[in-house]
């Protein structure tokens, strides 16, 4: 029986890279997206914002709907067409001081 388990997550993006990571994502990706499917991630967001410290973080949101998060990722992260993807789009970010990616958040609260 599918799950619904929503993840929030954070990272920094770097000043010089920004205008370059949102171009790679103004286009529409494809592969990428077939592969987020693939894998029952549906409804994947990036938000971008400055904070007090002067410099902008990516926030992103997805919602998982399949049966087996952990072997789902596995199986995300190694397919080809998204080690490509990310080996554009890692050099654009700068991820929280202790974290070598995206930083999973914790939800608090949700309201349907």
């Amino acid at each position: 029986m599918s799950q619904l388990r929503r993840v929030g997550m954070v990272i920094g993006i770097k000043p010089e890279k920004f205008d370059e990571y949102k171009a790679l994502h103004a286009d529409s990706q494809p592969g990428v997206r077939d592969l987020l499917t693939k894998y029952h991630v549906h409804n994947f967001s990036i938000f971008v914002q400055k904070l007090a410290d002067g410099h902008d973080y990516l926030f992103g949101y997805y919602e998982y709907v399949g049966d087996d998060y952990e072997a789902d990722m596995a199986k995300l992260a190694a397919e080809p067409r998204n080690i490509e993807w990310l080996k554009l789009c890692d050099p654009c970010q700068q991820p929280l001081s202790g974290k070598a990616s995206w930083a999973i958040m914790e939800e608090i609260y949700h309201n349907d």
